[in-house]
């Protein structure tokens, strides 16, 4: 008979929990369920930035000059594009922590910009060289922008040619992404960077 109480009280206690045990698991679906709807890279962690390198004409010769610093929660890709030594390019990109891209949802940045052209580049490879998917875009000075990119906005480009026969483009593939500034328009440039993120409607 003593044991009778005990019994209640783990029955109880049981019953109590059991609830508490399925909210928690649907939230983590829940949470695992976003994550794989919207892959997001921000600066509000400064740790960010770590992920990126500067790769610019210099590697050839040029003398572009470019830098990264974080503020504001924004990457702040700036610098001075020269045309000499056959130089005319500044980049930055991701290069570290891939993420996993989702082949069927679009990418979209946010950024403020300078009134140059840029170029957003994905990479299938951890290669420093060879064959980038290229997406032109455009930027008003000191205005915040948000552009939508989807897989038939990029062309397979090698050191600013189009290359013909090239595996078509899966943002799954993804293994680096970043900018250039290209635009052969020498003189000081900034680009600031907000976020990179998949949008969750499916293309």
């Amino acid at each position: 008979m003593r044991l009778l109480p005990l019994l209640i009280i783990i029955l109880g206690l049981s019953l109590y929990s059991w609830p508490l045990l399925s909210i928690e698991m649907n939230m983590s679906q829940e949470n695992i369920n976003q994550k794989a709807m919207q892959n997001r890279i921000d600066f509000s962690n400064t740790n960010e930035a770590k992920n990126w390198v500067i790769v610019n004409d210099t590697v050839m010769g040029g003398r572009s000059k470019a830098q990264l610093t974080v503020d504001d929660n924004r990457l702040i890709f700036a610098g001075d594009l020269s045309l000499e030594n056959n130089g005319g390019f500044a980049s930055t990109r991701r290069i570290y922590d891939p993420v996993s891209w989702d082949s069927k949802r679009a990418i979209v940045i946010k950024v403020v910009g300078d009134g140059r052209s840029y170029q957003f580049r994905l990479r299938t490879n951890r290669n420093m060289d060879g064959v980038a998917y290229v997406a032109n875009f455009k930027t008003q000075k000191d205005t915040a922008h948000t552009i939508r990119f989807e897989l038939k906005d990029f062309s397979a480009q090698f050191r600013g040619r189009l290359v013909r026969g090239a595996p078509a483009l899966q943002f799954s593939d993804v293994a680096q992404m970043g900018f250039m500034l290209a635009d052969k328009n020498p003189g000081s440039f900034v680009l600031q960077i907000e976020h990179i993120e998949q949008v969750k409607e499916v293309i």
